[in-house]
């Protein structure tokens, strides 16, 4: 089932093009749209939203036009901005009520659903304070509330880790992953922090200054690669002088030294030189391909 599909998406500015014939679909599941800070990921989401009319070409998403459809869509996708715009004297549950009424939402379901919604998200009484005295986690799980509470088919979420320490950051992931896999909704969340998308998503679409640098499943970018790392705890000059002896394509990169895999006897030789030189073997793994690859 394809969510949403653009064919040679351009957008141009007075001084910059964000986005330059892009031409990508996405499917069900959880996506990740990575690129750096002015790569065009938000104005591509603020397109598919018609929020913002494009320069050239065309998109879709759920089968309707963004350019003259913009409405029905607004009414079946979930929103998430990576700007603070929330009302500082309202509540959390004030506010989630307002929007799942923007929705269309009767008022009495509107509160059940938000009471249920705010719920998901980790905010129990904490949702009748004033949203200014939330702190910006608490304000990043107001955020996705408002983009579930209308019971969306797909959300969009622009940069929701923004602003989180590690800890945050781990919470939220969590409940994206949860929305994509239990709650049956499709996610597209845009970031620039490369490694979270490799821990929650299906999909990566890889965009550089508006351009499709790839479009992948999350296995294929990440698939193991032909080198090892081999940590050992004392003589790892000692090692690699030793590998590199036998003709082992070898570097030290901080306590740990890569070995490129040449043949199945890059293992043997590997085995071997532990062995003579008497050292104490803490790690040894293949390594696999990041998202950041792609970029370099």
């Amino acid at each position: 089932m394809t969510i949403l599909a653009t064919e040679a998406l351009t957008k141009r500015y007075p001084r910059v093009t964000a986005l330059d014939g892009l031409t990508v679909s996405v499917g069900a599941g959880v996506t990740g749209l990575v690129g750096a800070n002015g790569a065009g990921k938000s104005t591509l989401i603020k397109i598919l939203l018609g929020l913002v009319p494009a320069s050239e070409g065309s998109a879709r998403v759920l089968g309707l036009d963004p350019a003259t459809q913009g409405q029905e869509i607004r009414r079946s996708v979930g929103y998430m901005p990576e700007h603070d715009c929330l009302p500082p004297d309202q509540s959390a549950t004030e506010f989630v009520v307002h929007m799942a009424r923007m929705s269309g939402l009767p008022r009495t379901t509107a509160r059940e659903r938000a009471a249920d919604t705010l719920r998901h998200v980790g905010l129990q009484e904490e949702r009748y304070r004033p949203i200014g005295g939330y702190s910006t986690g608490m304000k990043q799980r107001v955020k996705l509330a408002q983009a579930l509470v209308h019971d969306p088919k797909v959300i969009f979420l622009d940069e929701p880790t923004n602003g989180l320490d590690p800890q945050g950051r781990d919470e939220m992931l969590r409940l994206v992953h949860r929305i994509g896999t239990e709650f049956g909704i499709s996610v597209l969340v845009c970031s620039h922090l490369l490694g979270e998308l490799e821990r929650i998503c299906d999909h990566v679409i890889v965009i550089d200054a508006g351009r499709l640098l790839r479009s992948s499943a999350i296995g294929e970018l990440t698939q193991a690669s032909q080198v090892i790392s081999v940590e050992v705890e004392e003589g790892l000059e000692k090692l690699a002088a030793r590998l590199t002896e036998t003709g082992e394509t070898v570097a030290v990169e901080g306590r740990s030294l890569t070995v490129q895999v040449r043949a199945d006897e890059t293992y043997d030789l590997l085995r071997d030189a532990v062995v003579d030189l008497d050292l104490n073997l803490v790690r040894l793994e293949q390594r696999h391909a990041r998202i950041e690859d792609v970029f370099r």
